[in-house]
């Protein structure tokens, strides 16, 4: 098997399963950058979701995972960054094609959809399998994403935001 450099992060809700699932890729010898969150603390899922997609965007690690409780909000916030392709998975063949057509570089899962056996034979088969598509078409997936000044700007203010309290249940 070869090794792969993963970066993996969550919210608070599913903390636990995205631990259990980075200590067996640690455990089958993957390098794993865990980004967060790293309690069962309330926090704001878009932060840990862009920092997957930074990582793997700007090519420090091969394959990002992002875990919430459906899955919807991280894989999202993962795939606003220009070059991230987040799949949603709650299957196998899923993951598979979302790497073969689609050259997908980052997968979510749903903590309270999915088991961790069903998560980790997903996260195998992703991995292993390899782009066979129409680089044209990723190339215009990845084109739809224009780069917008704006952006970091107001995720920096919404950032400060959460860190000051200003967000509540």
């Amino acid at each position: 098997m070869e090794r792969k450099n993963i970066v993996i992060g969550c919210d608070h809700i599913v903390t636990p399963i995205k631990n259990k699932l980075r200590d067996i890729l640690i455990s089958k010898g993957h390098n794993v950058l865990d980004v967060g969150t790293y309690d069962q603390e309330r926090t704001h899922y878009p932060i840990f979701g862009k920092r997957i997609a930074e990582e793997v965007v700007n090519n420090n690690y091969d394959f990002g995972i992002a875990i919430c409780g459906t899955g919807v909000g991280i894989t999202n916030s993962a795939q606003k960054i220009k070059g991230a392709r987040a799949v949603l998975v709650r299957d196998l063949q899923t993951a598979k094609e979302a790497r073969e057509v689609y050259d997908a570089n980052i997968i979510g899962f749903g903590g309270r959809i999915i088991g961790l056996g069903i998560m980790e034979e997903a996260v195998n088969i992703f991995m292993n399998t390899k782009f066979i598509g129409d680089t044209k078409l990723v190339e215009f997936l990845d084109g739809i994403i224009s780069k917008d000044a704006n952006a970091n700007k107001n995720f920096s203010i919404e950032q400060e935001k959460w860190e000051k309290g200003f967000y509540h249940d």
